[in-house]
Formats: structure tokens, sequence, C-alpha cells
């Protein structure tokens, strides 16, 4: 079909009309707000954005605080490009605590009341007595003691200990040897021991230096050396080990040592290891375990030169007595 000649101005007119529409609609849709419209419903998993160019989008005024982006899977979003290094956090939690923020000991000004400031247990002077030995040998008819009393905190502490023995019979004469002492943990395990003693077996003053611990397979050691005001030294050698039948019977077996540095002959003391002391207790311990009666069998015999020595004072070289006793502590 041709159109004729005289419809073609309106045709033109026509376009011309529409194109100027279509123009103004687009203005009046630049200025419109769009933070009213709801489009929760919509569907924009299909629209590929991936050709538009965001870079001269200016959305700094733009308020997100109303989004809600729980939904969103940020999982395959790929950020190794992103740089980080001109975005301001100053205003971010972290860093030093303004100096008003707590007060020095944490009480933030209330009083601590009638009991005072709390302390740390570690930080906190204490007090104990341990008895490790309180019994009567049958043979040798002796009591044999061994305690140890403490005062301080642990990393700190004054440590009195006596060990010896009391006849008796005849003259009812007591052996011990004391010492006072300052202790302090070297490691884990052990531990070390400095301070004056006195021995009254030959009645003599001494300055002790020792360490305590655990060795390994739970073998508990002590090494103490004296130095008398003679010259003569003393090192005493301990071992004692703890083998739990079940949680109240306790097999103990300990022994000891004793050497000199020189001849003594008014203490009859001879150059060397002098004697060792063995003993193996059958122990009970009570439901609190503080208080732990015992039975056993003890052994002593002279080593070295010692033994010639006791020979020819007509002592015997070896002994051996059924023991019994009670230990405890608190």
């Amino acid at each position: 079909m041709k159109t004729s000649k005289k419809n073609l101005p309106f045709i033109g007119l026509s376009s011309l009309v529409l194109f100027a529409s279509s123009l103004a609609t687009a203005a009046e849709t630049s200025h419109m707000d769009h933070s009213g419209m709801d489009m929760s419903g919509m569907d924009h998993s299909s629209m590929d954005m991936s050709g538009m160019d965001h870079s001269s989008m200016d959305m700094s005024g733009m308020d997100h605080s109303s989004m809600d982006m729980s939904s969103m899977d940020h999982s395959s979003m790929d950020m190794s490009d992103m740089d980080h290094s001109s975005m301001n956090m100053s205003g971010m939690q972290g860093g030093e605590p303004p100096a008003d923020a707590r007060s020095p000991d944490y009480s933030n000004g209330v009083p601590y009341g009638q009991y005072g400031k709390p302390m740390m247990m570690g930080s906190m002077p204490l007090w104990g007595v341990s008895v490790d030995d309180l019994g009567y040998q049958f043979d040798d008819d002796q009591i044999n003691f061994e305690a140890t009393g403490w005062y301080g905190t642990d990393s700190n502490r004054i440590r009195l200990r006596t060990e010896g023995s009391a006849q008796t019979k005849d003259d009812k004469e007591i052996d011990s040897l004391s010492s006072l002492a300052y202790w302090k943990p070297l490691s884990i395990f052990w531990n070390g021991e400095a301070g004056v003693a006195y021995d009254t077996e030959n009645d003599k003053s001494a300055v002790m230096a020792g360490i305590v611990g655990t060795a390994p397979y739970f073998i508990e050691t002590d090494a103490r050396a004296y130095l008398y005001t003679d010259g003569q030294i003393r090192l005493d050698l301990g071992a004692e080990y703890e083998w739990r039948l079940d949680q109240h019977w306790v097999v103990i077996p300990e022994v000891g040592l004793t050497a000199f540095s020189k001849d003594d002959h008014d203490n009859d003391i001879t150059k060397g290891f002098n004697e060792m002391e063995t003993e193996v207790r059958l122990t009970y311990e009570t439901f609190s375990r503080q208080l732990a009666p015992y039975i056993g069998v003890s052994y002593e015999t002279a080593l070295g030169k010692a033994r010639g020595q006791r020979r020819q004072h007509n002592e015997s070289v070896d002994s051996s007595s059924l023991t019994t006793g009670v230990k405890f502590w608190f």
C-alpha cells in the first residue's frame, strides 16, 4: 500500500510529539525518590550487572543502616585485589584503655570492708607443720623423729627442720640435727635451701645449703651439705618413693647416706661414707590423709672405715629393728 504524500507531514509531527514526551518522562524520573519503594519481592538473581560501571556512582549520602544483608551469600566474593591501606580504622575499639577506665586495684572505688584487700593465693603468707616420722624402734629402744615447720608464700619461705633420735633407756640421750633455712623454688620440681644448723651429737654449729625435689619416676630426693665451724663437711643424701596400693594403703621405701670430709675420732667419724639407713613402711592414710599410722622394718649399717672403728669400740656394725609410728601434717 502506498502512502499518500499528503499524510507525511502528519506522521513526522506524531514522531516529534512521542520523542518529546519520552524526554520529559526521563527528566521527571531522574528526580524521583525511590526510598519509599518496596523492592523486597523483586528477584534480582537474573539481572546481569557485570557490564555496569559503578566507579562514577556517588553513594556517600546513602543510608545503609536499615538494609538487611543477613541472607546475602558473601562466600563467592573475591576481595583479594582490594586495597585496605587507605582505610581509616582509628575509631574502632582496641588499643590502650584510657587512664580512667578502671582503678589500679580493680576496686572501682568500692571499699573492701572489714577483711581488707583480697590477695592471690600464691602471694598469701601461710604456715604449715609436717611430721614425716615419729616412731619407735623396738630393738634399739629409741624414738626417731623428723619434722618440718614453715612460714611464707609459694615463692619465699622460712623453714625450721629437725631430725634425730631419743634414747628411752640409760642416759636418755637425744641426738638431733636442726636447721633454720630460707627456702625458694629453683624450677618446677626442685627447691633450694640455705641457712644455719646445729648438731647436738658433736655440739657444733654449721652453715647449711641443700636442694630438695622430685627426681624422675616421682622419687622424692634431698641433698644437704653442712659446713661446721671446725672445717668439717657433712653430706646427707636421701631418697623416698611412695608406692600406692589403693586410696589408703601406701608402701614407702626410703634410704639415706651420710658422708664426711675428714676424720674426727672424738666423735667416731671417719672420712668418706660413714653409714647407710634404710626403712620400708606400710602406711595407712586416714580419710583426711593428714594422719597416717605405719608399721615397718629398718636396717642400718656402717660403711668404709667406720665399720672397723665400730668394731674397735665393741659397737654393732649392722642393726635391724621393727618400727611403728605415725606421720601427720597440719
